[in-house]
């Protein structure tokens, strides 16, 4: 055999081998199961607080959005202080740079919120009129609002945070003379501004569901019970009232006892309950030295598990609207910022990289 076609059929059979080989490889990678998402995992939708500026400018933010999930909370976008910050002059920019981004990748959005006793312009806080004027205010800013996104956002939260944490009555005075914890609403407008600010936001846009949203449910007592009694009176009044918020702002030394019988019993109510702001913070003592230790990233993954599936538990298919967290990302958290601590709170690493809370929330949509 001449050694010219010798070389060329040793050639041949060596490229032969290497198509065999990728041919093997690519049917045995086709048979491997599709690596699991939040979003394609969970019974209900799974959201996020999302910023304008996470969509538009930082790519890792976005690749993890829009593989994980499929709802956005508005984090500040569409709160009252950026949306009207002049009387009768409103800002959309922001908030329909996310309606936006929501409609291009089908993700349901949530508006967050009409109504709160923070965020408020400077021109609010220094309001000067009788209570027709303030009821023209508040009326104007709600329905303006809710028209512009008609359509565009699937819900609202309406009222955000109307109770008092120490004895379940409606934020009024502060509670400590100076410590922002009143209500500019409830003292200028009595305690129905809240079943009103529902009305408003119903007549401005009939199909969007609406929210009463706070934090502590899972503390019981007062806080709880007074809750439950807003919304149920609300519903029992023909009140437009969809659901309730339960925030979940938590650290991982809550008590698991406690986030179970409050999603029991906000499930009793027969109102959609929206897990709407999970974070679970592992250093709420503030600690300098704190280490992020493999056993903290354990028991962070532990309750985010347990949370998934007591939800699932507790709550019917039908009244499921779903689990939100405050931000994905430990770069994002308002935790570190406003505390001014080191802390971890989120499924993703500040490189946006799946941690064990990721995993630990996995398996509580699954098992």
């Amino acid at each position: 055999m001449p050694a010219r076609l010798k070389n060329y059929i040793c050639f041949a059979l060596f490229c032969g081998l290497l198509l065999a080989e990728g041919c093997k490889k690519n049917s045995s990678s086709s048979t491997q199961s599709v690596v699991a998402t939040l979003k394609a995992s969970a019974p209900f939708p799974m959201g996020s607080a999302v910023t304008s500026n996470g969509i538009l400018s930082n790519y890792y933010y976005q690749g993890v959005l829009l593989t994980e999930y499929n709802s956005m909370t508005a984090d500040y976008e569409m709160k009252f202080d950026i949306t009207e910050p002049q009387q009768d002059v409103f800002n959309y920019a922001p908030g329909d740079a996310l309606v936006n981004f929501a409609a291009q990748h089908h993700f349901r959005m949530h508006g967050h919120n009409f109504i709160w006793h923070q965020a408020l312009p400077p021109w609010v806080l220094t309001f000067q009129g009788d209570t027709s004027a303030w009821e023209s205010l508040f009326k104007t800013h709600i329905e303006t609002e809710a028209i512009h996104y008609k359509g565009k956002v699937a819900s609202w939260d309406v009222v955000n945070e109307a109770i008092r944490d120490d004895n379940g009555q409606l934020r009024n005075r502060d509670a400590t003379p100076g410590d922002g914890s009143g209500s500019i609403w409830r003292q200028h407008l009595g305690p129905d501004y809240i079943a009103r600010a529902f009305v408003y936001a119903h007549e401005a846009d009939p199909n969007a569901l609406l929210f009463y949203n706070d934090y502590g449910q899972e503390w019981g007592g007062v806080k709880l019970d007074s809750m439950i009694s807003l919304v149920t009176g609300l519903k029992k009044r023909g009140i437009p009232i969809s659901g309730i918020g339960m925030q979940m702002h938590i650290d991982i030394n809550a008590d698991t006892t406690g986030i179970a019988s409050a999603l029991k019993r906000l499930a009793a109510t027969g109102l959609l309950v929206h897990v709407s702001e999970l974070d679970i913070s592992v250093n709420p003592g503030a600690d300098p030295n704190i280490v992020f230790t493999s056993a903290l990233q354990v028991k962070q993954a532990a309750l985010y598990q347990f949370i998934a599936e007591t939800y699932r538990a507790s709550v019917p298919a039908a009244q499921r609207y779903g689990i939100t967290t405050w931000e994905f990302s430990d770069a994002d958290s308002w935790i570190p910022v406003f505390f001014n601590r080191k802390d971890w709170p989120l499924p993703f690493d500040a490189a946006y990289k799946k941690k064990p809370a990721y995993y630990g929330l996995l398996r509580g949509l699954t098992n």
